[in-house]
């Protein structure tokens, strides 16, 4: 059964749901973890998400090639797999007091699961939905697990091609999914924005008739922004307390006043997609009084003709629109006008 929880957060309303990702930006410390839930709350994010595996359930302890980070560009370099998830991963002993934080704190409280171990422990958490990241996107038998919990799922897109990602989708409702969000990723630590390519996000909604959002390891606001006015409705950035603190993903990570500023300006721009609309709207009618219109601009006896002496086109727009001044030069007033009237055809002969 889907969490009221759940239920709740699928609807998206019309604000974009902000997810902050712990990943390993605890550092290796409880306390930490813990300060990071209360900073992201205060921030006003919807959500926290962090990661459920441990190193063993990821690879295996090797120093050999395939097992290494070899790009010497990488943010990880140097490194064994096993060495950067020995590092990275939140110990399962934390996920309950994370979550009662988060609970406590007024946000929801989430994971990526790993592996099909990590799937039957955090069952046991009850978490009301559960995310698959973008390097699990095409672990069938993963999707198929998380799947049957019923629960929705949210799926990150890095790498994957469209039969990919039909696979995925197609897996998670054939095994019980109730709802699939899929969020458009670019799997580069940090990504250049050069490589977001937005437009995917109508794509990927008309394909796949699904709610899409963004993953975002981006630095800086600017391509969240821009996908929620694409119409994202989910924004995932990685959150840590300070980035001088280090830690694995710190680098790309926003801090809390960062943080702050995605949730007010990204609601901002959902708000101002708005719906199409032109004319005067309600909050524009008081500045009605700085557009143009026709007034008398002397005082005129009845009979007199208006020309160009006597008429104008001024501020406030409370008159006949300017484009009937050539109309109205020549014709006589059918009374005496005081300087200062706006211009009706009630006035004229």
């Amino acid at each position: 059964m889907v969490s009221n929880m759940a239920k709740s957060f699928m609807k998206f309303q019309k604000v974009p749901f902000v997810i902050a990702e712990m990943s390993g930006n605890h550092n290796q410390s409880l306390e930490r973890a813990l300060q990071i839930v209360d900073a992201a709350a205060a921030a006003g994010v919807d959500a926290l998400k962090i990661q459920t595996y441990t190193a063993d359930t990821m690879t295996l302890d090797s120093n050999s090639g395939d097992f290494s980070v070899t790009d010497s560009s990488s943010l990880w370099a140097g490194k064994s797999l096993y060495q950067l998830y020995q590092e990275a991963y939140t110990p399962w002993e934390w996920h309950d007091p994370i979550f009662k934080r988060c609970k406590e704190r007024g946000i929801i409280g989430f994971s990526t699961p790993f592996d099909e171990t990590a799937v039957d422990f955090l069952e046991k958490l009850d978490v009301p939905f559960y995310k698959i990241a973008s390097f699990e996107n095409t672990d069938i038998p993963l999707v198929r697990k998380v799947a049957a919990t019923g629960k929705p799922m949210i799926i990150s897109t890095g790498m994957a091609s469209i039969a990919e990602l039909d696979e995925t989708v197609q897996t998670a409702r054939q095994f019980g999914c109730p709802e699939v969000v899929l969020l458009k990723c670019t799997s580069a630590y940090p990504a250049p924005p050069s490589e977001a390519n937005l437009a995917t996000i109508s794509h990927l909604h008309e394909l796949f008739q699904v709610s899409v959002g963004l993953s975002d390891h981006t630095l800086g606001l600017g391509v969240s922004l821009a996908a929620v006015a694409l119409g994202a409705c989910v924004i995932e950035k990685h959150f840590t307390l300070c980035r001088a603190a280090g830690g694995v993903d710190s680098a790309f990570s926003m801090e809390p006043a960062e943080m702050k500023l995605l949730v007010e300006e990204s609601r901002k721009a959902s708000e101002a997609i708005g719906r199409v609309w032109y004319g005067v709207s309600e909050k524009e009618l008081a500045s009605r009084k700085f557009r143009r219109s026709l007034y008398v601009v002397k005082d005129m006896k009845k009979g007199e003709a208006f020309s160009a002496g006597n008429t104008r086109a001024i501020r406030p727009g409370f008159g006949l629109a300017p484009k009937h001044l050539d109309v109205i030069l020549g014709r006589k007033c059918i009374m005496d006008i005081n300087r200062g009237t706006a211009l009706s055809w009630e006035l004229v002969e």
